[in-house]
């Protein structure tokens, strides 16, 4: 019996008969075989959908419900162990969960109970279903489970030869350098997905960082090498769940395993980590990096394209906020994004109507109150006049060419102000230039800090850089690290700002030097409060002095605080005891009134707080702490 029906499925399949017409036969003979049973065989495409091959015996709109459906832990019996990779037994269709969407189709066919079971591949991935439909509340015998063994035997050579033959077709829908389904198979995948429950799927949409400048420095064979690696490793990280890859450096995933979809948080770190170990790609040892935008369905959300939109909007947030992190969409997320396209195109007509400024803040010596330096810090004047520091337009410095133009400009702002000073013989050290992390990205930056002095006939030893903890090392950016260590043996001196903020730690001085460590005025701010602080910043002066780093303590505002700090050991200082950020006229004023020598033997403070930031003048000190922005550009 059970030899004569496998020669006949064998000869339809050698003969070339198509597969629909073969799982028909084969589902036709089961039936003869065991009365009162039904028999289904379904396909699972490389995209996770299901499409009925054959079903006999059950009801039309049963298998009209099930073509293209996406295959899930609670998609019936056969989209359950098409998920899982395993069987699946269903004793009572009625009250089992994964029933839910279907029952109704199939309970008044008299159909009480389900087993199915996967079918796999030479490579061992489910591309198909062999399921049995039971009039009882039943399990499997052993006559059933030797017939369905030979079946899923049968309907494996079937669905191999199929694949072959449709090779061409099925290229399609598959992206030829990754192997993973295309902007297509993802188009149709999220169209068939249900949009009924909130909460039961969610998208990731991926974006490769830096897959240009690879291209540009490595080759596009090492940027094919990391593509695939990315995709590799995407894949891999949320099985079995499924990755697409939907355009040039853009992967997207649909989650729909339980976990994954309620720890989106958890899920992105997972993809990242997964993502981020060093690859060798062309000949090159390449640390991929990604950045992730995600969205899950929510109430309200009319379709899958909705969430799409969604998750589009966070992805966009996250590369512009901060690269290499995960964003998930919040309801908000427009009207963040809409604020930050008006920051830009302000901070964009500022820089063509020359509306961007230099402001000065001295650093001073703790024992002689002489200026030493001065830190640039950008400020944008209104169009009604009034003046704006950079805490109200940094988000624009996300942007990399807004970025690009606005240190541009206060580059070749500075060096005009330096070179004036110099002309008129003020004894000055140096000043400080905040620079972002865009700038570092630019691949030109010492390149255009060299021809803006350069025009001014500026020697570089008055310039430091200040880069930002977060900006330093807050991600781990390897293209940051080299950048800094080709400055430095360019000779220009690095200075490490708010140092203490959470990001960089003494062991990252041993890999990437810095030259100046700017202590962040949060430690100097608990000076007067406990001993802590205190401890803190004398070890890491005496650490700073035995790497040769100089250290500035920000943030000063009273003389309690100076003096704790000179005791300690700190020599230079910055902060509003001294002065706050001044136009160029009133900074020059300051380095001819207490430049060094100018200074001698002075000891109160440079100026107290002014009223109005005009004038070098010494006036009336005003009580309470002025506030300091937290941005790299004050």
């Amino acid at each position: 019996m059970l030899l004569r029906f496998q020669n006949i499925i064998l000869e339809m399949i050698a003969t070339g008969k198509s597969l629909e017409v073969t799982a028909q036969r084969l589902c036709r003979e089961i039936e003869l075989l065991l009365p009162d049973v039904a028999c289904s065989v379904l396909r699972v495409e490389r995209n996770g959908q299901l499409y009925p091959l054959a079903a006999p015996s059950l009801p039309e709109i049963f298998s009209e419900l099930v073509t293209g459906a996406m295959i899930g832990p609670n998609v019936g019996s056969c989209g359950s162990a098409a998920y899982l990779g395993e069987a699946v037994a269903v004793t009572d269709i009625e009250t089992d969960p994964r029933w839910t969407l279907f029952k109704t189709h199939v309970l008044p066919a008299g159909f009480k109970a389900c087993w199915s079971v996967p079918i796999f591949n030479a490579e061992g991935e489910v591309f198909g279903t062999f399921a049995l439909y039971f009039k009882q509340n039943r399990i499997q015998n052993a006559l059933e489970q030797e017939l369905v063994s030979a079946c899923i035997h049968l309907c494996a050579i079937a669905l191999e030869q199929h694949d072959r033959v449709l090779e061409r077709e099925r290229r399609a829908s598959v992206d030829a350098l990754t192997s993973l389904p295309n902007r297509a198979s993802f188009d149709a995948a999220l169209g068939r997905l249900s949009c009924d429950e909130p909460g039961t799927w969610a998208l990731m949409v991926v974006d490769v960082d830096n897959l240009k400048t690879i291209n540009d420095t490595f080759g596009h064979q090492a940027g094919d090498d990391l593509l695939q690696c990315v995709a590799r490793r995407i894949k891999a990280s949320v099985l079995p769940d499924h990755a697409f890859r939907v355009g040039g450096d853009e992967f997207a995933v649909i989650l729909q395993e339980t976990g994954a979809v309620a720890d989106l948080d958890g899920t992105a770190s997972h993809i990242l980590e997964a993502i981020g170990t060093v690859a060798s790609c062309g000949g090159h040892m390449i640390q991929p990096r990604a950045t992730i935008g995600g969205a899950a369905l929510s109430p309200g959300d009319r379709d899958a394209e909705t969430v799409h939109k969604h998750a589009d909007f966070a992805l966009y947030h996250a590369k512009e906020t901060g690269r290499g992190g995960f964003v998930r969409y919040w309801p908000g997320i427009g009207t963040a994004i809409k604020q930050r396209i008006e920051v830009i195109q302000d901070v964009d007509n500022a820089l063509r109507e020359g509306r961007i400024e230099a402001y000065y803040q001295p650093v001073v010596g703790l024992d002689t109150r002489e200026i030493v330096g001065m830190e640039a810090l950008c400020r944008l004047r209104k169009p009604e006049g009034n003046i704006v520091s950079a805490g109200a337009f940094h988000q624009a410095t996300t942007d990399v060419n807004v970025a690009a133009k606005l240190t541009q400009g206060m580059l070749a702002l500075v060096a005009a102000d330096v070179r004036s000073w110099l002309e008129r013989g003020i004894p000055f050290q140096h000043v400080g230039i905040n620079i972002s992390s865009a700038d570092f990205h630019s691949g030109t930056l010492y390149d255009r800090i060299e021809a803006a002095f350069g025009r001014q006939n500026v020697p570089l030893k008055h310039v430091i850089l200040e880069v930002t903890e977060s900006v330093y090392l807050g991600q781990n950016d390897e293209i940051v690290a080299e950048e800094i260590r080709s400055l430095r043996s360019h000779g220009l001196r690095i200075a490490l700002d708010d140092f203490g903020t959470g990001f960089a730690s003494l062991t990252h001085l041993l890999t990437v030097p810095v030259d100046v460590i700017k202590i962040d005025r949060s430690f100097v701010k608990q000076l007067q409060l406990d001993d802590r602080s205190s401890a803190i910043i004398e070890g890491l002066l005496g650490i700073a002095r035995k790497l040769d780093i100089r250290v500035i303590a920000e943030g000063i505002e009273t003389e309690d605080q100076a003096y704790l700090l000179s005791e300690i050991g700190c020599q230079l200082g910055q902060g509003y005891l001294f002065s706050h950020a001044v136009p160029p006229e009133a900074a020059t004023q300051l380095l001819l009134n207490h430049g060094q020598n100018a200074a001698a033997g002075r000891r109160g403070p440079i100026i107290a707080l002014p009223e109005r930031p005009i004038t070098g003048r010494t006036i009336r000190k005003q009580a309470g702490p002025a506030k300091k922005s937290a941005t790299s550009a004050r």
